[in-house]
């Protein structure tokens, strides 16, 4: 191979090989449009650095998107807080208090996922099933709460609180987020201009029954 051949080709394997180590450029979901939606939903929680951490990267403007992600994130502590529970007990094996109390709370974090299931069908699909059912998504979204709640109440050991309330205590407080944001859904939807009517009645009763329902 002469010369000119061969540089040639070697230009072009170094162009090969560059292109093949580009790391694709990552999207920035922090836009102006973003921040704004982002600030408008956190402008009614109580805890407004972690909804805005927590809603900081997800790539969407779209508040119903934004505000389901608030949801998602609390069902998934809810879950990871169930799984710790569930280490912890063998170290109480031979203490009937504790066993008491880790055992309860483990009741009330599934009763708080039945509800999480209830509240997904509440919600539908978009921000219109989202207002349709508003008033039951509210109610369903605090009793996932009070369930979180009541567990850390019923332990008055405080070695044994410390450590449940370090294992589950970010469920309760992202699913106090979500309480806060259906609480202030009105104020949201006016600071982002979203003109879609809020119902006030409980459709708890016209939801659709889970599969279940029709097996025997």
């Amino acid at each position: 191979m002469n010369t000119p051949i061969k540089l040639a080709f070697l230009i072009l394997c170094i162009a090969l090989t560059a292109t093949a180590f580009v790391i694709p450029a990552k999207r920035d979901a922090v836009t102006p449009e973003h921040e704004k939606t982002v600030a408008g939903i956190c402008s009614v929680v109580q805890d407004k650095s972690l909804c805005s951490i927590t809603l900081k990267t997800v790539p969407s403007n779209d508040p119903d998107v934004l505000v389901r992600h608030l949801a998602t994130a609390a069902e998934t502590s809810v879950k990871k807080g169930l799984k710790f529970l569930s280490g912890i007990k063998p170290k109480y094996k031979g203490d009937k208090f504790a066993t008491t109390c880790i055992t309860s709370c483990e009741k009330q974090l599934n009763n708080a996922l039945e509800d999480f299931a209830d509240f997904w069908k509440a919600v539908g699909k978009d921000i219109t099933s989202m207002a349709d059912n508003y008033f039951t998504c509210k109610k369903k979204m605090t009793s996932i709460f009070n369930y979180q709640s009541t567990c850390l109440d019923d332990i008055y050991d405080k070695t044994l609180l410390k450590e449940v309330q370090g294992g589950i205590g970010l469920g309760k407080r992202m699913s106090g987020e979500s309480v806060d944001v259906f609480a202030g859904m009105d104020k949201v939807f006016n600071t982002l201009n979203i003109k879609t009517k809020l119902n006030q009645k409980d459709t708890d009763s016209l939801l659709p029954p889970p599969l279940s329902f029709y097996y025997y």
